[in-house]
Parts: C-alpha cells; sequence; structure tokens
C-alpha cells in the first residue's frame, strides 16, 4: 500500500541498509527498496573482514584509518556475534621485513586507541610456524602479528536491516523502483515501484530519495537526468575458498604487496580457508561478475609463494566476484589506488546518492547521509543513536549455539524448530554444517524468496562449496516451497535457475554432478 515517508532507500546493501537503520533509529519514516534480494552483489562478496585498511595507512589517508578503525571497534560492541577479533600473521622472508612492517603496524594498531583488538608484536621463525603450521619454511626468518576484525557480510546485513524493521522501517525485497516523480518545482517528491514477483506497481511520496545503489548509482541517476555525468569507476575483486588444511590454524596471513599494488589475505572463514583478493578494473558494473581465468591464476600464484603445500586449481571449492563501487578520481585506470572514502552528491532534482566507502566504515557514512537527507528534507533534527544501537542477533556467549553461532540470539528460535519437527536437524550436505530449519527460517523471518537467497545469502553454502550447494538445491527447493505454498513446478524452475548462477562459482563451469 502506498504511503508517504521521509525518506525513501533505493538499495538493500550494506549502505541502504545501514541508512534505513540509522533514520529508522532515529524515528523517520522510511522505505527500503531492493531490486533484487538483500546482500546481493557486492555487499555479500567482500574478504570478510572489519578492517582499518593497512593499505590506507601506507597511501598516507590517516583520516580514514582511523575512523575505520573506530568504526571497527563500534562493530564488535554493537554485533559481537558476528564480529570477533582475528590475528594476522605478516611472515618475513628478509631481514628487513620484520622490523619495516613491525613499525608500521604498531602505528596502525596505536592509530585504534581505545578500540584496539590485540599487541602487534614481532615474532620469531618458531612463534610464526606456531600461527601458520603450512606457511612456506624455506628461507622463513619470522613475522609481525597484528589483530584485525572478521565477520560474515550478508548475515550481518540481514541482521542490519531486521534491527531497522524492528524499529519501524518498510523494507521491500525484490523490489524495483521504475521511476521517479517530481513536483512542480522540479524536486523528486515520490517513486513508482514494481513488485517483482507479481508485477504489480504502486506510487509512493517521499520527502527526500536516496540513491544507494553502489555500482548501479549512475543509472538511477539517469532516470532523472539521461546525461548524467558518470560517479563509478567499478573495479572487480576475486576470491578462492579451499578447505580448512590449507590454514588449519586460527591465524590469517596477510601479504602487503602483490604485484596489482594490492594487499592480499589468506584467512580462515566458516572452516574453510578464503584467499583474496584482486583489483581489476571493469567497464561496467554486473549483478553476477564472473572471476576471470587470470585473476584465478594470479591469487593461485601468490598463495603458492606462502604456503608449503601450494594450491591448485583442483583445490578450488568455490570463486566468487565483487564489484567495488570506487567513486572516480582522475582517470580512474588505476583503481587499487583510489580511495574507499565515501562521496554524498546531491542533484539538481534533489536526488541524493551516496557512493565509495567500504563495509567496515559503514555506520558512519549512513550517519553521515542521514544528516545531509534530514537536512534537504527540512525534517526535525533527531540525534544518531547507532554508535550503541545493539544488531539485531546481539548475543556475548554464541558459542553455546555451536553451528548456529552465526544467529545469536535467534539460534534458540531455530533450535525451537528442530525439537518440534526433528526432521529439520538433518544436515543438507555432508561436507558443510548447514541444516534443514535453517532453510525454514529464512524463508519464515529473513525474507528469503528465492534457492539462492538460501544458498548464497542466509547460509553462505554456495560461497564455500559451490557443488556441495547445487547437491543442496532440490531439497532447499522443496521446503521453501512448502513455506511459500509452491508447487513443483516452481521447485524445478528454482532448481534450475539456481545451477545457472552457481556454475559462475565454478573454476570450470560445467554441468552440475548429478
Amino acid at each position: 500500500m502506498a504511503r508517504d515517508y521521509d525518506l525513501f532507500v533505493i538499495g538493500g546493501g550494506i549502505n541502504g541498509c545501514g541508512i534505513a537503520r540509522d533514520a529508522a533509529g532515529r524515528g523517520y519514516s522510511v522505505c527500503l527498496a531492493e531490486m533484487t534480494d538483500l546482500a546481493s552483489g557486492t555487499s555479500s562478496a567482500s574478504t570478510k573482514l572489519v578492517h582499518g585498511g593497512v593499505r590506507y595507512l601506507e597511501q598516507g589517508n590517516i583520516s580514514l584509518v582511523m575512523e575505520a578503525l573506530k568504526e571497527r571497534g563500534l562493530l564488535r560492541q554493537n554485533a559481537p556475534h558476528l564480529v570477533h577479533d582475528l590475528a594476522f600473521i605478516v611472515p618475513s622472508y628478509t631481514w628487513w621485513e620484520s622490523p619495516f612492517y613491525g613499525f608500521g603496524l604498531k602505528v596502525y594498531n596505536m592509530l585504534s586507541g581505545r578500540y584496539k583488538f590485540g599487541p602487534t608484536r614481532r615474532l620469531s621463525k618458531e612463534e610464526t610456524l606456531e600461527h601458520l603450521p603450512t606457511i612456506k619454511t624455506e628461507g622463513l626468518r619470522g613475522g609481525v602479528v597484528y589483530y584485525d576484525g572478521q565477520f560474515d557480510d550478508s548475515r550481518l546485513l540481514i541482521n542490519l536491516i531486521t534491527t531497522a524493521a524492528n524499529h519501524g522501517a518498510t523494507v521491500l525485497n525484490y523490489a524495483k523502483v521504475i521511476g521517479l516523480t517530481r513536483d512542480d518545482d522540479g524536486f523528486i517528491n515520490g517513486l513508482h515501484v514494481r513488485d517483482q514477483e507479481t508485477g504489480n506497481e504502486i506510487h509512493t511520496a517521499a520527502r527526500v530519495v536516496v540513491n544507494a545503489t553502489g555500482a548501479f548509482c549512475d543509472g538511477v541517476r539517469r532516470m532523472v537526468d539521461p546525461d548524467a555525468t558518470s560517479m563509478i569507476a567499478p573495479s572487480q575483486g576475486i576470491h578462492l575458498v579451499f578447505d580448512r588444511s590449507f590454514l588449519p590454524g586460527d591465524s590469517a596471513i596477510m601479504v602487503p604487496h602483490t604485484p596489482d599494488g594490492r594487499v592480499m589475505f589468506a584467512i580462515p572463514w566458516h572452516n574453510h580457508t578464503l584467499v583474496g583478493t584482486t583489483d581489476v578494473p571493469v567497464e561496467t558494473a554486473t549483478l553476477e561478475p564472473l572471476p576471470t581465468e587470470a585473476e584465478i591464476d594470479f591469487i593461485l600464484e601468490t598463495a603458492g609463494r606462502y604456503l608449503e603445500k601450494a594450491p591448485t586449481r583442483a583445490d578450488i571449492l568455490s570463486t566468487f566476484a565483487g564489484i567495488r563501487p570506487l567513486v572516480k578520481a582522475g582517470d580512474g585506470k588505476n583503481t587499487a589506488s583510489l580511495s574507499r572514502d565515501h562521496t554524498i552528491h546531491i542533484d539538481n532534482s534533489g536526488l541524493l546518492t551516496i557512493a565509495g566507502g567500504k563495509w567496515t566504515t559503514y555506520r558512519n557514512m549512513a550517519e553521515d547521509c542521514v544528516n545531509q537527507a534530514a537536512t534537504l528534507a527540512e525534517l526535525d533534527e533527531r540525534d544518531c543513536v547507532t554508535r550503541k544501537l545493539q544488531v539485531h542477533g546481539y548475543h556475548l556467549s554464541v558459542e553455546e549455539f555451536g553451528d548456529l553461532a552465526v544467529y545469536g540470539s535467534d539460534a534458540p528460535a531455530i533450535q525451537d524448530l528442530t525439537r518440534a519437527n526433528p526432521a529439520l536437524s538433518e544436515r543438507l550436505h555432508s561436507e558443510l554444517p548447514i541444516i534443514a530449519a535453517e532453510v525454514v527460517w529464512a524463508t519464515r523471518n529473513e525474507m528469503a524468496r528465492t534457492v539462492e537467497d538460501v544458498l548464497a545469502r542466509r547460509t553462505r553454502a554456495l560461497f564455500l562449496n559451490a557443488r556441495a550447494a547445487i547437491a543442496m538445491a532440490p531439497r532447499v527447493a522443496e521446503l521453501m516451497a512448502k513455506e511459500l505454498g509452491r508447487d513443483t513446478a516452481w521447485q524445478s524452475k528454482e532448481v534450475s535457475e539456481f545451477n545457472d548462477v552457481a556454475r559462475g562459482y565454478l573454476v570450470s563451469p560445467g554441468e552440475p554432478p548429478a
């Protein structure tokens, strides 16, 4: 049903969901519309790190580093069920690396102030091997350990948008904005929105519209002004996922310099090993970006320099790509050198666009955006409350929930589902700890509408093991169909469409296994 809103947010990625949570927390009426699924695209394809950005320190962007380190601390404070400390080791193979990187990382830690995660110190060769038993030993002299944060990106986003809804926000999944309306003075005053499932269309009024569509923000701007100059210089980054044997400990590896000017990480994540990332400029952003052969080879070659057992293509369980919505600067050719600072742009029509930034600083970006949106819309001034606002799922002792720990305070409700129906406690695949009850929970409570929603973003099956996810798809479709009242034809269509997407996560795309 159409209604008037103070703010209407286009885009269900981290920026959009962060803005919706901030605005709702202040008591503004807010609606968010996402044309596909919440967290689809860039926001679910990160390196799973909550960090200040060591590379930005080297670039001299001290203010961004300090802001990110503070936000890192606030994220751990407000979402401890999903954000935790992680030790990173910088291995040294020449005499100068440990003192050189040790000094820089001590400065990095010092800039954290009272938001420190752990001490930075130099390690002997023996200590380095204790942290990283699979590190290449030939020529190893020692290393440096520092601490940053790790999280599950799409799980946190779902909890953030749930927090927004709990504060009164209206959230529309699979709802595409197809037009913007203007008042007599030419300022935007509403939107036309299409339900992607039913085809129904509604018009709703809004005092200000926020364009938070990331890499696709220029397309929304051109709905108002076809001649709008592009803001975005899209860059692709990919990750490879292997089994835990490549990094069996609880520490990560940080490679401070790669040939493309980035840092590279190998991190333990959900009992697997995740390695990335690349930074390759692309002409246009796509909804399902695919890793290139060159990117895959680059990560394999770089990882092979540091791991005693060099990973091969046959070891890759899944590979995924994401598009960074970097704001243009200069010729935009070297995207690795572009700052991750965010930009807020207001068109002559009053459309407010937010772009750039990084996952870690989403809260501060949202606060800045809502402040400017409130001024633009002449809303009552209200203070931001998100510095201390607990994220939905907040729980301090998630270890007691075992494999359901990422659900935080929602975990007992999922356990209740299994007690009421023991069949829901079954694992959907022997190689992943995901159970049937999680599918039911995601469909009932987390706006999951497709098999891909469940296997890619509500659980992380597709990102962890693409072949296992393909094998799980029929059972997931069956469980969802029962919840949504769908027939067998819908199930077959869902499985087929998921398989099409999942092939892009396989190194050698082809027919899914029988």
